[in-house]
C-alpha cells in the first residue's frame, strides 16, 4: 500500500503541487509565529536577567521589587548600616527616575518609551561596577552627566558637549563627562539612560540624602539566601530584601508578557490561514478522487478492500503533508526573521532565532495531520461508490446541487449563529462579546456550508451583466461556475473567510478612528495641547507657570487629583482655570452654567451624575484619603463621554483642588493663542517651557494622530498577516480552475473545433475565476460588516458617541484585491486551457 501511495503521489505530483504549497504556507506561518515568539521571549529573558548575577541581594521599598516607585525612601545611614553587615563587600545606593535627553533637533533620544536617569555611585576606587565607560568618566559635578553609548551615537554627542536633559523638575543643560555601556537590566533596547551625581539624582528624583534601593555585593563564599537573613536585622522600616535571582525572575515575567501577547496574535492569524488551507486541500482531494474513480474501482475489483484503498489515499495525503511540512518548517524560520524585522517593538532586544523541539513537533503534526483530516470526507464519499458503478461510468459525475442534509444543517447553524450575534449585539450583558464570538463561529460555519446553494443565485444575478459585456464567454463561464456547486462553494469559502476578518477589522477600525476624530474635534477648542513626550514623566501645575509670561496666550492645566469620596462615591477632581477653560474645551452644558466654577462650585459629567444620582444645586460632603473633609456644590451638568481623554468626569476650579491637594498630577496643559496655531506660536510655547525634550506641544492634527495613529498601524499589521490567508485562497482558485480544465479537456477541444479561439478560452477561464472570487468577496464583505456592527454595538454602552462607520473605500479595496487575486490565480489554468490540442482532446474517450 505504501508503494502504491508513493507511486500515485509521483504520478499526480503536478495536481498535488498546489495542495503541498498550501500546506507549506500554513506550516510556514505557524512555525514563523512560534519561532518569533520564542525568539522574543529568549531575548527578553536574557536582557531582563543581564546584570543581576552581580547583585547578591537588593533592598527595596515594600511593594516595589526591582526599584519601582514606592512610598518613603532609604536614607544614607541605612546604607551605611547595610554596608557593615558581615558578608557584604559593597552597598551601592541607587536612585532612578524619568530623564529625557534632547537630540540635536530637540526631540528625545531613543526609540522606546523608557527614558531613565540614575545616579553614578562610585566606590573607593572611583568606579561603579554597573557601568563600563568607553569614553571619559562618570559625572563629578552636579552640572555634568554621563550618557549611554547608543544615545550618544544617536545624538552625535562627544565628551565635552552640552546636552539638554528634561526631568520632572524641568529642563537644564549639562556637560557630557563620559559615555558608557551597562547591563540590560538597567538599559532596555531603544531607551536612553543619563547618569547624574548622587546629589543631583537625589534632588531630581527623590530627596537629598535618600535612595530608592540598595544593591549588596556578597563576599566570596557568602550565599545570597544567607545574606538575606543577615541583613534582616538592619533593614530600614518599610523595606524588604530580595535575592538577585528572585528579582531576575520577576523582571523576566514582566519582560515576556508583551512578546507572549504578540505571539498569540500571530498564532491566531496562523490558525485562520490553516483553516483556509483546509478548504483548498479538501477541494483538491475531492477533484483528484473524482478523476480517479475508475482507478480506485479497479483496485477494488482486483481484490483490494475498502480499508486498503482508504489507507492508500490517506497515505498519499500523509506523504504530501510530510514533504510540505519539512519545507514549511525551513521557510517558517526565515519568516520569523522577517517578522522580527517588521513587527518587533523598538524596545525589544535582539537575539538569535530560537527553534525549539516543541515548535518542530507542532509544525510537523499540523502539516501531516491537516491533509489527512481535509481528505477524510472526500475519501469516505468515494468509498461509498460501488466498484461496478464506478467502472461503468463514462465520466465522473459531479453533484448537481448541494446535499439536502448538508443544506439543512448549514441553514440551522447559520440561523442560530446569526440570532446569537444579534442577541449579543443588543443585550447589555457583560458576556455579550463571548456570545457574539460563538455566534459568529456558528454563522460562519453555516454560511460556508450554504455557499454551494448560494452560488446559483449569485451567478444568476451577475449573468445579465456578463452576457452584455461578453455574450458568449460570459455565458459559458457562468454555466461552468455552477456546474459543481460544492467545488465552487469550497473554493469561494476560503476567500470569504479571509474577507470576513479583513472587513470586520476595517469596520471596527474606521468606527473607532471616526469616534476619536469627532471627540477631538468637538471637545478641543485650544490651539495646542502640552503633554509628556513619555508617559513616565509627571507634570505638575508649576510646569505651566512659564506660560504666564506670554502675551496673547491663554492656558489652563488639567490638574487631576485623586482619592476623593463625594457623597460616598469614589471620585477624581480635575482642576482648571475658571477664567480660561471656556476658550480651551467645549462643554455642552445640560443644566446649570459653567460660570459656577468661578464661584468655587464644580461641574459634573452627565454619566457621573447619573451613576451617583446627583443634580444641580446639590451639596456633597467631601472626604479625602488623608481624612481632609469639606463640601462642594454642583453648579452644572455637562455632556461627556466616559472614555474621553479631554473632558473630565468632574471639573473643579484649580483653587478648590489646591485646597485639598498640593501636588496634583497635571494630565495636560491646554493653550490658545490670539493669532491661532502656526510655527511661530509653536516655537514660542516650546521656548517658554524651556525647550524641554520631555514635553510635547501638539496641535489638533498631532492630537488626532496620537489618538488614532496606533489603530491604523495595528490594522496595517493585521492586514499584512491576513494576506497569507488571501494568498492561500488564491491558490485554491488556481487549483480548482486547473483541475476543472483537466476534466474539461474534451469539452474545451470541442469548443475550439466549433470556432472558439485561444483568446476566447482564456477569457472564459478568467471570467470563471472572477465569478468565484466575486462570490467569496461578496459573502466575506457582508459577513465582516455584520460582525463589525455587532462588536461595535457592545462598545456603545461604554463609549458614548461610538457609531457604526462603513469604510467604503477599504471595503471596496478589499473586494478589488480579492478579484485581482482571483484574476492572477487564473493565469496558469487559462494558459493550460488555451493550449489544449483540438485533435487530441476531441479524440479522447
Amino acid at each position: 500500500m505504501f508503494r502504491t501511495a508513493l507511486r500515485n503521489v509521483s504520478a499526480h505530483k503536478a495536481r498535488l503541487l498546489m495542495t503541498a504549497f498550501a500546506v507549506m504556507l500554513g506550516v510556514t506561518f505557524i512555525t514563523g509565529s512560534l519561532v518569533f515568539g520564542d525568539t522574543l521571549n529568549r531575548a527578553a529573558t536574557a536582557q531582563a536577567t543581564d546584570g543581576y548575577e552581580r547583585i547578591a541581594v537588593e533592598v527595596d521599598l515594600n511593594g516595589s521589587p526591582g526599584g519601582g516607585p514606592g512610598p518613603g525612601a532609604i536614607d544614607a545611614q541605612a546604607v551605611t548600616a547595610l554596608a557593615g553587615v558581615p558578608g557584604v563587600t559593597v552597598a551601592a545606593g541607587r536612585v532612578d527616575g524619568f530623564a529625557a535627553v534632547a537630540g540635536r533637533d530637540g526631540r528625545p533620544l531613543g526609540q522606546g518609551e523608557s527614558h531613565q536617569g540614575a545616579n553614578f555611585a562610585p566606590g573607593l576606587d572611583g568606579t561603579d561596577p554597573a557601568y563600563r565607560f568607553t569614553h571619559g568618566s562618570g559625572p563629578a559635578g552636579n552640572d555634568t552627566i554621563a550618557l549611554d553609548e547608543s544615545s550618544a551615537a544617536q545624538g552625535r554627542y562627544r565628551v565635552g558637549d552640552s546636552v539638554r536633559v528634561g526631568t520632572n523638575q524641568g529642563a537644564a543643560s549639562y556637560t557630557l563627562s563620559g559615555i558608557f555601556r551597562t547591563d540590560g537590566m538597567r538599559l532596555t533596547t531603544g531607551s536612553s539612560l543619563v547618569l547624574f551625581t548622587d546629589a543631583a539624582a537625589q534632588r531630581l528624583f527623590l530627596q537629598p540624602g535618600h535612595y530608592r534601593s540598595v544593591e549588596l555585593t556578597a563576599a566570596p563564599g557568602t550565599q545570597p539566601q544567607e545574606l538575606v537573613r543577615r541583613v534582616e536585622s538592619v533593614l530600614p522600616q518599610g523595606t524588604s530584601a530580595v535575592t538577585g535571582g528572585r528579582l531576575a525572575q520577576i523582571k523576566t515575567n514582566l519582560a515576556t508578557s508583551t512578546s507572549s501577547t504578540m505571539s498569540q496574535i500571530l498564532l491566531g492569524f496562523a490558525a485562520a490561514a490553516v483553516f483556509v488551507a483546509t478548504f483548498l486541500i479538501s477541494n483538491t482531494f475531492t477533484m483528484l478522487i473524482a478523476r480517479r474513480t475508475r482507478e480506485l474501482a479497479l483496485l477494488r475489483a482486483v481484490g483490494a478492500s475498502r480499508r486498503q484503498v482508504r489507507r492508500i489515499l490517506l497515505t498519499e495525503s500523509l506523504l504530501v503533508g510530510a514533504m510540505a511540512s519539512a519545507a514549511g518548517l525551513a521557510a517558517g524560520t526565515g519568516v520569523a526573521a522577517l517578522l522580527r524585522t517588521l513587527f518587533t517593538p523598538a524596545d525589544t532586544p535582539a537575539g538569535p532565532l530560537v527553534l525549539t523541539p516543541g515548535t518542530v513537533i507542532i509544525a510537523l503534526l499540523v502539516g501531516t495531520l491537516l491533509p489527512m483530516v481535509a481528505a477524510w470526507l472526500p475519501i469516505r464519499r468515494a468509498m461509498a461508490i460501488p466498484p461496478v458503478a464506478a467502472l461503468s461510468a463514462a465520466e465522473p459525475t459531479a453533484p448537481a446541487r448541494a446535499g439536502t442534509l448538508r443544506t439543512g444543517l448549514s441553514a440551522a447553524l447559520a440561523l442560530t449563529g446569526t440570532a446569537a450575534v444579534v442577541f449579543g449585539a443588543v443585550t447589555t450583558e457583560k458576556d455579550a462579546r463571548t456570545v457574539i464570538g460563538l455566534g459568529a463561529a456558528l454563522a460562519l460555519t453555516g454560511t460556508i456550508g450554504l455557499i454551494p446553494l448560494l452560488s446559483r443565485p449569485f451567478v444568476s444575478l451577475v449573468r445579465p451583466l456578463l452576457r452584455r459585456l461578453q455574450p458568449v464567454h460570459g455565458d459559458l463561464a457562468a454555466r461552468n461556475t455552477v456546474r459543481d456547486p460544492r467545488r465552487t462553494g469550497a473554493t469561494a469559502a476560503a476567500l470569504a473567510i479571509a474577507l470576513t476578518l479583513a472587513s470586520g477589522l476595517s469596520v471596527l477600525g474606521a468606527s473607532a478612528t471616526d469616534y476619536l476624530d469627532r471627540a477631538t474635534a468637538h471637545d478641543l477648542i485650544a490651539d495646542y495641547q502640552v503633554k509628556p513626550a513619555d508617559g513616565a514623566m509627571r507634570m505638575t501645575p508649576d510646569t505651566a507657570a512659564p506660560l504666564r509670561k506670554l502675551s496673547g496666550t491663554v492656558f489652563s492645566p488639567l490638574n487631576q487629583s485623586t482619592q476623593y469620596r463625594l457623597d460616598s462615591t469614589s471620585s477624581v477632581l480635575t482642576g482648571v482655570d475658571p477664567a480660561t477653560i471656556g476658550r480651551l474645551l467645549r462643554y455642552d452644558v445640560i443644566e446649570g452654567s459653567l460660570d459656577c466654577l468661578a464661584k468655587g462650585q464644580i461641574a459634573v459629567a452627565d454619566f457621573k451624575a447619573e451613576q451617583a444620582g446627583w443634580h444641580v444645586g446639590q451639596t456633597l460632603p467631601l472626604q479625602r484619603a488623608d481624612d481632609q473633609r469639606g463640601s462642594v456644590t454642583i453648579g452644572a451638568v455637562y455632556q461627556a463621554d466616559e472614555q474621553s481623554d479631554l473632558l473630565p468626569s468632574i471639573t473643579a476650579p484649580d483653587s478648590l483642588v489646591a485646597r485639598y491637594d498640593s501636588t496634583p498630577n497635571t494630565a495636560a496643559i491646554l493653550v490658545a493663542t490670539d493669532d491661532g496655531p502656526g510655527p511661530a506660536a509653536l516655537g514660542t510655547i516650546s521656548r517658554a517651557l524651556g525647550d524641554n525634550p520631555a514635553l510635547a506641544v501638539l496641535d489638533e492634527a498631532a492630537v488626532r494622530a496620537q489618538d488614532s495613529g496606533p489603530i491604523g498601524d495595528q490594522l496595517n499589521v493585521f492586514y499584512a498577516l491576513l494576506s497569507m490567508a488571501l494568498a492561500i485562497a488564491a491558490l485554491g482558485i488556481a487549483n480548482t480552475l486547473a483541475m476543472s480544465v483537466l476534466e474539461r479537456r474534451k469539452e474545451i477541444g470541442m469548443l475550439r473545433a466549433l470556432g472558439l479561439d485561444r483568446a476566447g478560452v482564456t477569457r472564459m477561464i478568467r471570467l470563471e475565476a472572477l465569478l468565484i472570487g466575486g462570490l467569496g468577496a461578496a459573502l466575506g464583505t457582508v459577513m465582516g460588516v455584520f460582525l463589525g456592527w455587532a462588536l461595535g454595538r457592545t462598545l456603545q454602552e461604554s463609549i458614548a458617541g461610538y457609531t457604526l462607520v462603513l469604510p467604503w473605500e477599504r471595503l471596496a479595496l478589499g473586494v478589488l484585491i480579492a478579484l485581482a487575486g482571483a484574476l492572477l490565480a487564473s493565469l496558469w489554468p487559462a494558459r493550460r486551457a488555451a493550449s489544449v490540442d483540438i485533435a487530441a482532446a476531441t479524440a479522447a474517450q
